[in-house]
């Protein structure tokens, strides 16, 4: 199972700022995406998850050019979220120097046209991403009958093409069983990103079946150590 660090993207910046020495009072912090990434692949990152905050907020990645710095920094696949709305976006991400991109929910909920030109665009490289809590999933506006549960949705977008997803869980603990069933009933990867407060639910989520963990800001205040988690993924 790979560990992802992620970096959130502001205004051309990490929106957390990185000193892994801080509790030791050494090394500098520093809120440069390039430098943070490199630090992450030195400590044995397989792959870094960047999120364009201005892009999602905008439609269009917007934070390219930090996205271009932290591709010459690093030679490490970069997966790309947020502002990849239809396969024009696509193609300015990889242009950027991203390698995987991540659209989101509302274009594989709404148009099915649109979901298949974003996976002509990207192909192999594309994920969706996906909020796994069963009340979000309820409060979606879904243009059928009644809401999905999570793995008939996944079923459903595997169907069409989709062969990566990252599951999402804002706080909440992901749900092993429920991550079992989905990465066996899938010919695809699935990824899950937040609710991982400490390393030891790691092998858990190996032995699941989950292709990756992303984590974000458990890495940045040190509640996660990159290193003793790379290991538990291993």
């Amino acid at each position: 199972m790979q560990l992802i660090p992620s970096i959130d993207l502001q205004a051309g910046r990490s929106r957390l700022v990185f000193w892994p020495g801080a509790a030791a009072g050494s090394g500098t912090p520093t809120d440069r995406p390039d430098r943070i990434a490199r630090q992450f692949v030195e400590a044995g990152a397989p792959l870094i998850h960047l999120v364009d905050l201005d892009g999602a907020r905008q439609g269009r990645p917007v934070n390219t050019d930090a996205v271009q710095q932290v591709a010459r920094a690093v030679a490490t696949p970069l997966q790309l979220a947020g502002g990849i709305d239809g396969p024009e976006q696509i193609e300015l991400a990889f242009a950027a120097g991203a390698t995987r991109v991540v659209i989101p929910l509302w274009i594989a909920a709404e148009s099915s046209e649109r979901l298949a030109a974003c996976i002509r665009a990207g192909g192999d490289w594309l994920a969706v991403g996906l909020d796994a809590r069963a009340e979000r999933l309820a409060e979606y506006p879904w243009p059928r009958a009644a809401p999905p549960t999570l793995e008939t949705l996944v079923d459903e977008l595997a169907a069409a093409g989709v062969r990566r997803f990252i599951l999402s869980h804002g706080g909440a603990a992901p749900d092993l069983g429920q991550l079992a069933r989905i990465c066996r009933s899938i010919d695809g990867e699935i990824l899950v990103a937040g609710g991982v407060r400490d390393a030891a639910i790691v092998p858990a989520l190996r032995e699941s079946g989950v292709a990756g963990l992303i984590l974000g800001e458990a890495l940045f205040n040190g509640s996660i150590d990159l290193a003793a988690a790379l290991v538990a993924a291993a």
